[in-house]
């Protein structure tokens, strides 16, 4: 089996200068990850449907007894008292998780699904927050970097529809060249 690597991964940040190549699968791993987590919360917005688990689901129990030593605990506390704000969160968890899913899994809209992924797992993390140095080992915590890496790698142009829908033509250009911003969203 004969690989061949292209790859290069160069980032200059805060004076520090990283670089490296790669290993030549390293893009079919890059497409398992986004793969693996975008099941991974599909799964799991999904298992929050009646009709799968059984029983609808209620975050109120859980936004209502975030342990007070979270920073959060004041925040998800008051949102817990909000009979309207927990409808909204009952149907708006599950529906992003498996939105977020489907768009991981099928490689549209990697970025933006991703940064919702992320977003979800550090209020996870907060309304959990164990208040110890270890805390930072936390799975949910390293979901969030997860879906932080798949968005940086972006995994979406890697055997995914991103790849596709960023050279969609508007008025003879690629999405991509005629809106920019458009790269904040796919890849």
């Amino acid at each position: 089996m004969s690989t061949k690597s292209q790859n290069r991964l160069e980032s200059q940040y805060a004076g520090i200068n990283l670089e490296g190549q790669p290993h030549a699968l390293s893009a079919w791993f890059v497409v398992l990850l986004r793969v693996m987590i975008g099941g991974m919360i599909l799964f799991a917005g999904l298992g929050k449907y009646a009709i799968f688990s059984g029983e609808a689901f209620d975050a109120g129990g859980y936004l209502a007894n975030v342990d007070a030593v979270s920073p959060a605990s004041g925040l998800f506390a008051l949102m817990a008292e909000s009979g309207l704000f927990m409808e909204f969160v009952n149907v708006i968890v599950p529906l992003t998780q498996v939105l977020i899913g489907l768009a991981l899994i099928t490689g549209a809209f990697v970025r933006l699904a991703a940064l919702g992924g992320a977003m979800q797992m550090a209020l996870f993390y907060l309304g959990g927050w164990p208040a110890e140095w270890l805390a930072v080992f936390d799975s949910t915590l390293i979901y969030a970097v997860v879906f932080l890496a798949v968005a940086a790698f972006g995994a979406g142009r890697i055997l995914g529809l991103d790849k596709h829908i960023e050279q969609i033509e508007i008025a003879g250009e690629p999405l991509i060249e005629k809106y920019p911003a458009a790269k904040y969203i796919l890849g």
